[in-house]
């Protein structure tokens, strides 16, 4: 989906890693939870509190997923999940936007 109905979003934008990674937070009209992202060139590293579906909307990421040892590339149109409580890292090397639906 392109465009998200019916939604409130936060004016105060999440910053991370120097603004090289900026999310806006979004809740549906049911009550759930996404952010709206963009992440400049760079390689870091996330952790999640609840399990995440990681849409990428533009671009691509190279992720290497908790317990494993190979990255693996995700375009745009492409999405991967995390369970709660891990960590893992993306890297990019051009700008790249996601959309991060909360399970």
């Amino acid at each position: 989906m392109s465009m998200l109905q019916q939604v409130s979003v936060a004016k105060k934008a999440n910053v991370y890693f120097n603004g090289k990674v900026i999310s806006r937070s979004v809740v549906l009209a049911d009550g759930s939870k996404q952010t709206l992202g963009v992440v400049l060139p760079g390689e870091y590293e996330f952790a999640t509190a609840q399990g995440e579906i990681m849409q990428v909307i533009s671009g691509e990421f190279e992720v290497l997923l908790p317990s494993q040892t190979e990255w693996v590339i995700y375009a745009a149109g492409s999405q991967f999940q995390l369970a709660p409580n891990v960590s893992f890292s993306i890297r990019t090397a051009q700008i790249s936007e996601y959309c991060c639906q909360y399970i």
